[in-house]
């Protein structure tokens, strides 16, 4: 065979061989061992069969992903403070800065004190200022405002929504900022505790509200007047002049954090009727005018009758343009979804554990993404971005956080839940859309970016070792996947 032949021959060999395989780039985590970069491997058409655990085209597409986030409050803030200032700006490179870690692009914020508040307050406890003439964000300019710009340093574009805890305390019945008494709930733990159940509670700390002053679910706990309904919402449009004129843009807000809920801090009980009245007559139109979108939520009780109602208001449903889910809302999700297709659907804020940060709210933070991408959501977030060591709040809440700080603030550490949250968030970009995946293992979610890059997320929570065989359009790659694992492949 002449030489020019043998070349050809070998040429179209090579391509041949490059048409049959795809490189796929592997990231893994466990508890002991976070981000590792796996060995490469190849996906090759001729292994490629149909009884594949994990079966994914990429042409069968579900919703768009608008982004990943995380959100700014108070106690995550000052935690950050505690350490060096080179060591809280890696920290906030890695979370913010585009395509160095964790990616995030939409963030929540409180509207005046939360539950990872330092102390109560809000922008205008003024008796009576119906005119807002003592409305201030001052509070806010100590740590949130900082806390912001700080992240937006590294990502400009981050989008911002806002949500109240507590309206000023002048504008609810009971005059307070809570809507439950310690006093009692520290009965009931105290009973728990005898028959051995743990709570969520580190503490009870008391929050000076008597019991007959308390909040119920099912009830308005905001006075359902028009002077109030006006003064609310541009106490809604003050906060968001306020936060421009700091250089930071909200794009929406929702009414009321966990309406139906009636907390030992900063809270608020709403009807969805009530809640409709407001947005349909006095928040909607306020907020149209700036060009902020209002979202409905956030919606923390399995009850789709909830957004039936806001829905269903006419006046009030052509405001809303988004609902939130968390906690036991996301057992309406699904729901929602299947009775509201087109409706974008956010979740807006991760369960926040009991401050041990172990691999066990690790891996339901996994069963979360996976429920909640699964049924629709455009949207993920995260609560605590970070907490000191021990995650408790002002009101003796333990919680779960992205960054824990150690108490001389001289190290801190990533934990397994942000690893969790960065295997989807650095890798699934806004504009991607999710990817039905098929098969026997459901473990699973894929995505396709706007380039063409697959991504697949698989998780093995068992205690052995798992090989798999994944399938993506006509090429099959098999990896093994750790015990207790979460691993990110690249196509």
């Amino acid at each position: 065979m002449e030489l020019k032949n043998i070349l050809f021959f070998v040429l179209v060999c090579i391509a041949f061989s490059c048409s049959k395989q795809e490189k796929v780039e592997w990231v893994s985590s466990t508890y002991e061992n976070s981000w590792v970069n796996e060995p490469v491997l190849t996906a090759d058409a001729s292994s490629g069969k149909e009884d594949a655990d994990v079966v994914i085209d990429p042409t069968k597409t579900k919703q768009t992903i608008a982004g990943f986030g995380t959100c700014f409050n108070e106690l995550g803030w000052t935690s950050l403070c505690k350490l060096d200032s080179s060591t809280r700006e890696s920290i906030l490179k890695e979370m913010f800065y585009p395509g160095e870690g964790a990616n995030f692009t939409i963030c929540r914020m409180p509207v005046a004190a939360n539950d990872f508040a330092l102390d109560w307050y809000s922008y205008n406890e003024a008796d009576k200022d119906f005119e807002m003439k003592n409305f201030s964000i001052d509070n806010d300019r100590k740590t949130l405002i900082p806390f912001i710009k700080a992240a937006k340093r590294y990502n400009s574009d981050i989008k911002i929504w806002a949500s109240p805890w507590s309206p000023p305390t002048w504008m609810k019945y009971n005059k307070h900022y809570a809507s439950s008494s310690t006093m009692k709930m520290a009965r009931l733990f105290k009973e728990r505790a005898q028959d051995g159940e743990s709570t969520y509670m580190f503490k009870v700390v008391d929050n000076g509200l008597p019991e007959d002053r308390e909040g119920f679910e099912g009830t308005d706990m905001f006075i359902q007047e028009e002077e109030y309904f006006k003064a609310y919402a541009l106490y809604f449009s003050k906060f968001i002049d306020a936060y421009k004129a700091e250089g930071i843009d909200i794009f929406g807000v929702m009414p009321q954090n966990e309406f139906n809920s009636a907390q030992i801090f900063p809270s608020c009980c709403w009807t969805a009727r009530g809640l409709a009245e407001f947005v349909g007559k006095y928040l909607g139109p306020v907020m149209n005018e700036k060009g902020v979108e209002v979202m409905f939520g956030t919606m923390e009780r399995p009850n789709v009758a909830l957004v039936d109602t806001i829905l269903n208001d006419s006046e009030c449903s052509k405001y809303v343009k988004a609902v939130g889910f968390q906690w036991a809302g996301k057992d309406a999700l699904p729901g929602v979804y299947a009775k509201y297709p087109d409706l974008k659907l956010i979740q807006s804020e991760q369960e926040c554990g009991d401050g041990k940060n172990n691999w066990e709210g690790a891996t339901h933070s996994w069963d979360l993404m996976k429920h909640y991408l699964k049924n629709g959501v455009s949207i993920y977030e995260y609560w605590n971005t970070s907490l000191m060591q021990g995650g408790i709040s002002r009101w003796g809440w333990a919680q779960n956080s992205l960054v824990v700080v150690s108490e001389d603030g001289k190290s801190f550490k990533y934990t397994p839940e942000y690893y969790i949250m960065k295997h989807v968030s650095h890798y699934v970009l806004p504009g991607a859309k999710r990817i039905e995946a098929s098969g026997s293992y459901d473990d699973v979610l894929a995505f396709v970016n706007q380039d063409g890059s697959v991504i697949v997320i698989a998780g093995n929570n068992g205690s052995a070792d798992k090989k798999l065989s994944i399938k993506v359009n006509d090429k099959t790659f098999t990896p093994t996947l750790k015990s207790k694992s979460i691993n990110t492949f690249v196509l």
